[in-house]
């Protein structure tokens, strides 16, 4: 089922009578992880009882980018285009994206409640216990009651722990960038993706046997430390397994020419695929990245990670 994408510029003029009644989730959901998918799953169960639509409210751009001092690029677990793919996995009926401006994150919580759920024609709301809206986050889960007008219901989603940690999208940042990619599967329930495209590099992989496809990755995602993993590679409509090595090419350049390369070593793959746009799934790091003395030691190690990542395929 394809989600409904409603965007909304503040002031909207969407006409309540206009829409379904419905059950809104409430929040970024950056990621999607296990914590944000419980909200929604809690929300569309509670819909699917009272035979409303699920439907979910995130922002573009990332808050940040407006309530930050200066001007930022910000990156995303899950960019806006990955998330609505999440959402309809999840079996949501209706995304809103509200477009974040200064004008919209001035709102008193009173007037955002009534401008952004009660005008929607919501009869119940999910979010999680530390969700907040309106004005310097002023409006909370307790004082959602208070601002409700006893217009609607709702469900605060306790606190979702791995380890006693809380499950957040900052703590899955904090692993992508530390390569920590199995520890961000387990906390998405689903490897972690990114897209890019595949373009000309300097071609020394396929001299030493190891031929690459060099991927400028879509500078929305957040890339992993610099490292070797093992990867799966959406290309010409099919999946490969492969390995990658995300780096500087210490063995090859100047250590003050600093341009991050993202190549990918295509298992059983012989096709020329300059210009494809192609889907990355990481799954584990094998190691981190090393200058070799010399080109033998280098491909004696590059057939050692190609192993490696053989035997996690075969395993997983």
């Amino acid at each position: 089922m394809i989600v409904e994408k409603i965007t909304i510029h503040h002031p909207h003029d969407l006409n309540k009578a206009e829409i379904s009644p419905l059950v809104m989730a409430l929040g970024y959901f950056d990621g999607v992880h296990k914590g944000h998918q419980k909200v929604i799953s809690t929300a569309k169960r509670y819909a699917d009882e009272h035979q409303l639509k699920t439907a979910v409210m995130t922002f573009d751009p990332h808050p940040s980018v407006v309530l930050g001092r200066k001007h930022q690029h910000v990156r995303y677990i899950t960019p806006l285009e990955e998330k609505m793919k999440v959402f309809e996995d999840l079996g949501v009926d209706i995304a809103f994206v509200v477009r974040f401006t200064s004008d919209f994150a001035s709102l008193t919580p009173q007037e955002f409640v009534d401008q952004y759920i009660i005008m929607l024609n919501v009869q119940h709301v999910v979010a999680g216990f530390d969700y907040t809206y309106g004005r310097l986050g002023k409006g909370t889960m307790e004082t959602i009651q208070f601002h409700s007008r006893d217009t609607f219901t709702y469900t605060t989603v306790a606190k979702l722990t791995e380890r006693e940690a809380k499950i957040s999208s900052t703590k899955i940042r904090e692993c992508i960038a530390e390569g920590q990619i199995e520890t961000v599967h387990n906390l998405l329930d689903r490897p972690y993706h990114t897209k890019g495209t595949v373009v000309h590099g300097d071609k020394r992989g396929r001299k030493i046997g190891f031929p690459t496809a060099n991927i400028e990755q879509e500078d929305t995602y957040l890339i992993p430390r610099t490292g070797v993993y093992s990867v799966q590679i959406f290309v010409q409509n099919k999946w490969y397994d492969g390995v990658c090595n995300v780096g500087y090419k210490p063995t090859f350049k100047n250590p003050d020419e600093k341009v991050l390369s993202i190549e990918v070593h295509i298992f059983n793959f012989d096709h020329s695929i300059y210009g494809e746009e192609i889907q990355l799934k990481w799954f584990k790091r094998i190691r981190d990245e090393q200058k070799f003395n010399g080109i033998e030691a280098l491909i004696s190690q590059i057939e050692k990670d190609k192993m490696t990542a053989l035997a996690f395929f075969k395993n997983h």
